[in-house]
């Protein structure tokens, strides 16, 4: 993460107002457990937030905990490793729409773009596209640290735009390298080409100064108007604190 602008209390508070209703609210911590979840469920009910994001055995447990609010609840496939399996990939999103997930978060088996096998991962995500048939958001997540260089982030964005992603995303927050602006303006740059398509931001993300720069890259390349719960999500398990802090605190 670059360092993130200085901002005024008042500032703070915009940003935050403005990126509670983008935040995918995250648990996906292999300690994870059910207590966790009904916690998770509440704070996404009281901030009003686009979705909760958590691992495929939690989705039903979600679904009753928000109790019918309009927040989606996603669940992660292929995740965090983005294996190669395409099949293995249907079989498990087909099981989480049967458990109830309204978005499902892809890892691309990133591996297989960098050893050149396009095929394999534009496959996958057709795959897995056809699969999510009532319009189930699709996000796929391009693990933009371990892809490091501009070049082959802009093509992980464009083979996933191309085969049909709602959304493209930056990251899984297990690697070494989370999110970054540099990676995301390249990936914002390929939305812009490709005219269509959701940025979500995931992985290191803790401070309001951490989303208004995200939110500011966003409005320099796509428009102030642009940043909406349909195009950009942030995702994160401990930036709503923050974010409420702020949002609270202005005069």
């Amino acid at each position: 993460m670059t360092d993130s602008p200085m901002l005024s209390p008042q500032d703070e508070a915009g940003y935050a107002r403005r990126a509670i209703p983008l935040l995918d609210l995250t648990d996906l911590g292999d300690a994870c457990r059910a207590s966790a979840i009904d916690t998770l469920c509440r704070t996404a009910r009281e901030g009003r937030v686009a979705a909760v994001c958590v691992w495929p055995q939690f989705v039903g447990q979600c679904l009753r905990g928000l109790h019918g609010d309009p927040i989606a609840v996603a669940t992660v496939i292929n995740f965090p490793a983005g294996g190669e399996d395409v099949a293995l990939a249907i079989e498990d999103t087909v099981q989480a729409l049967r458990d109830g997930a309204q978005e499902i978060d892809l890892v691309m088996p990133y591996a297989a773009l960098l050893r050149g096998e396009k095929a394999l991962v534009r496959d996958m995500i057709l795959a897995v596209r056809e699969v999510c048939d009532h319009g189930q958001p699709l996000k796929v997540i391009l693990e933009t640290g371990i892809l490091a260089a501009a070049e082959p982030i802009a093509e992980a964005s464009r083979i996933a735009l191309e085969a049909g992603a709602d959304f493209i995303k930056t990251s899984t927050g297990k690697s070494a390298v989370s999110a970054t602006p540099e990676a995301a303006e390249v990936m914002l740059q390929a939305i812009h080409g490709h005219g269509r398509g959701g940025l979500k931001v995931s992985g290191g993300l803790k401070t309001v100064g951490d989303a208004a720069t995200y939110l500011d890259l966003a409005d320099r390349i796509m428009g102030p108007a642009w940043a909406t719960p349909r195009t950009m999500r942030l995702g994160a398990s401990s930036l709503y604190a923050d974010l409420v802090r702020a949002r609270d605190a202005a005069p």
